[in-house]
């Protein structure tokens, strides 16, 4: 079966597995999400996702096949149903609960698989790997269990289902619940069907719980729900770290060998991550990343601060190949590790900043910004003013070529904005007069800079003749008003060169691989809000409805779409495109109080 990105995601903050249509769990990292995979297929060629890679549970004869959540909760629930109308409901979760006045996560996947219609017959294929992609068989086995080892941990799967069947793919009836929990090298303390049913009680509790926390906007509200669960689970809890997405290597477009690990966090994200958990009133979630961000800016030396950090804040990034995994659909190369951590990114500096002014304005949060941390800030502050006019890879963070780019100043020049409001907040009068006047140079430099007479548009680069869709953002910064002329002729040449049909592409020039045949999913929720922002809100609702009808049956969207084909391409899910579903929503939606 070919690949698709119609897949479901479970996870907990601590780990996370992908779960095709067809109940197979095709993608799984321990002991965190970017960890080793345990299961793999994803990044098998067609036709041998079937050796190994994957735990599926094959229904003879099956006919069809019915997925969904259930409602405001990371539980998956898979039907498969054959010719004759036997049927086996699986349902997937990672264990996520409250007790003792804490919240337990365990590096742990659970499975049950029960009969709903007649006598269905199944076959188990468990086949995990290690050492990205290398078939591996369980090396210990016990009475209720198989126990097998990656490169970071030993982990078991124990179940009430027959380890013969299991070890020899036999076929089976189902005429019984059956359980699977796959976990640390560790004996459960109870049987599987008592611990896991208890597990999954306590699970739809705790997400529908949280769910009620959240301060979502009057329409859309399914969509944010689950843009929210789905940006929760590609959360790093342990550190508050939260990652681009959960895969790596599926590629932007096909056969581009645009192929990434997203399994990393991303400083330019964290202002628009912050601004997304800020709307929903996700503020454990939102301080926890902030800390997270301040960490590292804290650890790092000023003129060392890297595009992006490990999960736990760690520098290192090297980036290379894995022979043993062909690629989604075949199509490699399969990385890991990322190459842009040793770029040169100037808008770093300034995105810290930008994430970090919510912990002086937030009257919510329990651990507030001080005269410390701005202290920290204004270093930071110091080397976006000296980088904002310096060649860098830019937003999309070219490996071929360096310029000054529009977007890069532009953050910078946000920061050094927001340090004169952060002085102004905490009544330091001479740093806010200080920054001010740097932040309005700076302003004058870059719209000068940036700005095309001959063809009238925000050029992506200074004195550039190419656009990209980050113009999109200069009013969302604060560069400009959305009602400037400039803008508005920007906007125009966005949607003229850009867009095609209710999809935006980052850009249209070639850039080391060529030029780019799929949109960018987020670029096209950043339309949606510009023209809400210069006052087109019928245009941008239409828009935004368009938008929403691209995503899965499951209500997800990875990095990337294919205008043509409608086909998503790029990791999975990404976090971005969640962002952009939450950020649209809030801003388009009506009030509560205008609709009840």
């Amino acid at each position: 079966m070919t690949p698709t990105l119609e897949l479901g995601v479970i996870g907990n903050c601590q780990v996370a597995a992908l779960v095709d249509k067809e109940a197979a769990i095709v993608w799984c990292c321990l002991p965190r999400p970017d960890g080793d995979p345990v299961f793999s297929a994803l990044l098998t060629a067609e036709g041998s996702a079937a050796r190994h890679g994957a735990f599926r549970i094959e229904l003879a004869h099956q006919r069809q096949t019915r997925q969904c959540y259930v409602p405001n909760t990371a539980v998956l629930e898979t039907t498969l149903t054959d010719e004759s109308g036997n049927a086996v409901r699986i349902t997937d979760f990672c264990p996520r609960f409250r007790r003792r006045g804490r919240t337990f996560r365990p590096m742990s996947l659970v499975r049950i698989v029960e009969p709903i219609s007649g006598r269905p017959q199944i076959t188990l294929r468990l086949r995990p790997t290690a050492r990205y992609g290398d078939g591996i068989r369980a090396h210990a086995l016990g009475s209720n269990h198989l126990t097998f080892t990656s490169t970071a941990v030993d982990y078991r799967v124990t179940t009430n289902a027959s380890i013969t069947a299991i070890l020899e793919e036999r076929a089976f009836v189902v005429d019984r619940a059956l359980t699977f929990v796959l976990g640390p090298d560790e004996t459960l303390e109870q049987s599987p069907a008592v611990l896991t049913r208890e597990l999954l009680t306590e699970t739809i509790d705790y997400w529908r719980d949280w769910v009620r926390t959240l301060a979502i906007p009057f329409d859309w509200q399914e969509a944010v729900i689950r843009a929210a669960i789905t940006l929760k689970l590609c959360t790093f809890e342990d550190t508050g770290a939260v990652m681009a997405a959960l895969t790596t290597s599926i590629p932007e477009a096909q056969d581009t060998q645009r192929n990434w690990d997203y399994r990393y966090c991303w400083l330019r994200d964290s202002y628009f991550v912050v601004q997304a958990l800020n709307r929903l009133g996700a503020t454990r979630t939102m301080e926890a990343y902030l800390h997270f961000i301040d960490n590292i800016a804290s650890s790092a030396e000023v003129r060392e601060l890297q595009p992006l950090y490990g999960i736990s804040g760690d520098p290192k990034a090297e980036e290379r190949v894995v022979p043993a995994l062909a690629g989604y659909r075949g199509m490699g190369p399969v990385r890991v590790g990322n190459s842009a951590v040793s770029q040169r990114q100037n808008d770093v500096y300034g995105s810290v900043i930008l994430a970090s002014t919510q912990l002086f304005f937030d009257a919510r949060l329990a651990r507030a910004g001080d005269a410390g941390l701005f202290h920290r800030l204004e270093r930071l502050g110091e080397r976006a003013q000296a980088v904002c006019e310096l060649p860098d890879a830019g937003p999309w963070e070219l490996r071929g070529s360096e310029h000054v780019h529009t977007f890069s100043a532009a953050i910078s020049w946000a920061g050094c904005d927001r340090l004169h409001r952060i002085a102004m907040r905490i009544g330091d009068s001479r740093a806010a007069v200080r920054w001010q006047a740097t932040a309005h140079r700076l302003q004058q430099r870059i719209l000068a800079g940036a700005w095309n007479e001959r063809l009238g548009f925000l050029a992506s680069t200074f004195g550039g003749s190419d656009i990209d869709a980050t113009a999109l953002l200069l009013p969302e910064l604060g560069l400009l008003q959305p009602q400037d002329p400039r803008f508005l002729a920007t906007l125009d040449a966005v949607q003229r060169d850009l867009r095609e049909g209710d999809l935006v592409y980052r850009y249209r020039h070639a850039d080391d691989f060529g030029r780019p045949s799929t949109s960018f999913a987020i670029c096209s929720f950043w339309m949606v809000n510009a023209l809400a922002a210069v006052g087109r809100h019928d245009e941008a609702r239409e828009q935004f409805e368009r938008l929403l009808a691209r995503r899965t049956s499951l209500g997800l969207l990875s990095e990337d779409i294919d205008a043509a084909s409608g086909e998503l391409w790029g990791n999975f899910p990404q976090t971005y495109s969640m962002v952009g579903i939450i950020n649209s929503a809030v801003r388009l939606s009506r009030r509560w109080e205008d609709s009840l």
